[in-house]
């Protein structure tokens, strides 16, 4: 008797074994994991960690547990480069989810495809990241797009009195983006008038010289496109101006990639900001909400909703690696070209964003629409705050 049920205990282990012995399914993470004070690429791997963690509880894909790996690329292309390539190589990586820096995806498009490597955008932001000529593209996005994004801003403001707008912007593709859809949105829909375009590089210590020549043109109000640091110096410089000269902020939502509540400190309590949010947290009741918090809570720590940093970073990771764990399955392979036709066949979603459907086809390769993105405000203990209610 005990011969035998030691031969079904060994039976059942190598039973086990055998399910994880083809090796582990890889999902990679190329973002700014380097960068001092950012927390957006942490947040990223957090979400996609919380998703890998529920489908190995459920038994992994094709027989195969599901490992997320990361790489860092400190926002710089070249980095970047070198890690898709070396990923590319291993054939257990199936896709890489990248951080929220646009110029760099932007650079890697002509790489990803010679490399037929999937790429997964949970933050980046730039229109041309997911409109471009590549076909077939092996690019999907589940995010932000700045022609979402800005014509929210424009309405923020031309709701809150401001006809005449001022942009400061990034001398980078982000940028450019941003300012091809706040003109499209100036002149189609809120008729508002650009006063003036200011174009800043990353790394100025001081912005306040643009900020002043919008005000003297004319702008009531200023849409300014910006990740933390800059966002934390404007806000700081802006904050020391006499309170007539203080213009209300509208914001993208670079700033909530980074710790830039803890570095604008007090002075954000003397400057009228918002910023373009997609996902909270706060005040969600639904089953799917209080799974990935409780989720968070393994992960991270903790799970109260108002201390989950860069909160659409995690969301958006969340329901990318579900959705990449689908097309495996429909798939029923890890091939990459086999994973990307499938994720444009995918059925109905129901996710931590809400129902979606379908999340992709061959001519769309963006998720989320114009109706996700709404905007918010940073409360007194940090929390980004949706102002009015969220879509979702």
């Amino acid at each position: 008797m005990k011969l035998k049920s030691g031969l079904a205990i060994a039976a059942l282990l190598g039973a086990h074994w055998s399910v994880w012995a083809a090796g582990h399914i890889k999902i990679a993470i190329d973002a700014e994991f380097g960068i001092p004070l950012s927390t957006s690429a942490q947040a990223v791997r957090n979400g996609a960690q919380v998703a890998v963690n529920e489908i190995n509880a459920a038994g992994g894909l094709l027989g195969r547990k599901v490992e997320l790996i990361e790489r860092d690329n400190r926002a710089v292309p070249a980095r970047s480069l070198n890690n898709l390539k070396e990923l590319a190589a291993d054939p257990d990586v199936v896709a890489v989810l990248c951080g929220r820096y646009s110029p760099v995806v932007v650079e890697l498009l002509p790489e990803i495809h010679r490399l037929k490597l999937l790429m997964l955008d949970p933050w980046a932001a730039a229109n041309s990241i997911t409109d471009n000529d590549y076909t077939p593209s092996y690019v999907f996005r589940l995010s932000l797009r700045d022609s979402w994004a800005l014509p929210v801003m424009m309405r923020h403001a031309l709701k809150s009195g401001a006809r005449k707008v001022g942009l400061m912007l990034p001398n980078t593709e982000w940028g450019r983006s941003s300012l091809q859809s706040a003109e499209l949105t100036a002149s189609k829909d809120t008729h508002q008038e650009i006063v003036s375009v200011q174009w800043y590089n990353w790394g100025d210590p001081s912005m306040v010289e643009h900020y002043q020549a919008l005000r003297k043109e004319g702008a009531q109000s200023v849409v300014f496109v910006a990740n933390d640091r800059e966002a934390t110096v404007l806000v700081k410089e802006v904050a020391s101006l006499p309170k007539e000269q203080r213009l209300p902020l509208v914001a993208h939502w670079g700033l909530t990639g980074g710790q830039f509540f803890e570095q604008a400190g007090v002075a954000l309590r003397d400057v009228d900001l918002s910023v373009v949010q997609t996902y909270s947290f706060i005040g969600k009741t639904d089953p799917r909400a209080l799974q990935v918090l409780a989720g968070l809570k393994a992960v991270t720590g903790n799970d109260d909703p108002r201390k989950v940093v860069s909160q659409v970073g995690v969301a958006h990771a969340y329901d990318l690696v579900h959705l990449l764990a689908r097309a495996i399955h429909q798939a029923k392979s890890t091939d990459r070209l086999l994973v990307r036709n499938a994720l444009e066949k995918l059925g109905p979603y129901q996710g931590l964003l809400g129902h979606i459907d379908p999340p992709f086809t061959p001519k769309r390769h963006d998720a989320l629409s114009a109706s996700d993105v709404y905007m918010a405000r940073f409360a007194a203990d940090g929390a980004i705050e949706p102002i009015g209610k969220a879509k979702r």
